[in-house]
């Protein structure tokens, strides 16, 4: 057998510490689990960097066009034509709208409106006459005193319902008057037209709605 020298076993010893430091480099060099996961867990904890939004791509806008004619209001030409094929007193109230303006106060439109007057006339003489046969109960009659009260109060009213009808009656006789005379339809105090939705609603006005608020107002500043 071959005997080992002691230059030999030296050999060996510096051989194997070298090889183990080797081994050491390399376990360090290795990731710590520990650290990884909480490298990992702060990753996962921080918010994300807000994103700038997208400026929105601009849109061409036509602003209108102020001098382009706007589209007028169309009349149903069925009832702007039926003044020329109906009675006055038969027109409906927006057939009488849809007239011309030229056509004001016309042949149809003065029929119409004395239908009106006259059928006005004929209701309030009606409520007149019953009122008078209400007037005739004799309330002595009554035996409670709170009853007999009651109906006469009803009387009371009745007669001041009927004195609004009474002048009522009056306005309506100037009216038909006035229709007669072609002077219905305008203003007494300017001569311009009256206009045919204030005739509606109240046939028997003189004035129109401007010298009606100034005739309000005087009134009102300077009394009756």
């Amino acid at each position: 057998m071959t005997k080992s020298t002691p230059a030999a076993k030296t050999s060996a010893r510096s051989s194997e510490s070298t090889r183990s430091k080797a081994s050491g480099a390399r376990a360090g060099a290795k990731v710590n689990p520990q650290a990884s996961g909480a490298a990992s867990e702060t990753a996962v904890s921080a918010p994300p960097a807000p994103s700038r939004p997208k400026a929105a791509p601009a849109r061409a806008t036509n602003p209108p066009n102020e001098n382009m004619p706007t589209p007028a209001t169309k009349v149903d030409s069925k009832l702007a034509n039926a003044w020329k094929t109906k009675a006055g007193r038969e027109l409906s109230e927006p057939e009488l709208m849809a007239m011309p303006e030229a056509e004001y106060m016309n042949d149809k439109q003065l029929d119409f409106f004395r239908a009106r007057l006259e059928a006005q006339k004929e209701d309030l003489l009606s409520n007149a006459g019953e009122t008078t046969e209400h007037l005739r109960e004799d309330t002595s009659i009554v035996p409670d005193p709170a009853d007999r009260a009651a109906i006469e109060e009803e009387h009371a009213l009745e007669l001041r319902t009927r004195d609004r009808e009474r002048k009522l009656l009056k306005k309506i006789a100037q009216a038909l008057a006035r229709i007669d005379a072609g002077e219905y339809g305008f203003c007494d105090e300017t001569g311009e037209p009256i206009g045919l939705g204030r005739l509606l609603a109240r046939p028997t006005a003189t004035l129109s709605l401007e010298a009606q608020q100034r005739c309000e107002l005087k009134q009102k500043m300077f009394g009756d």
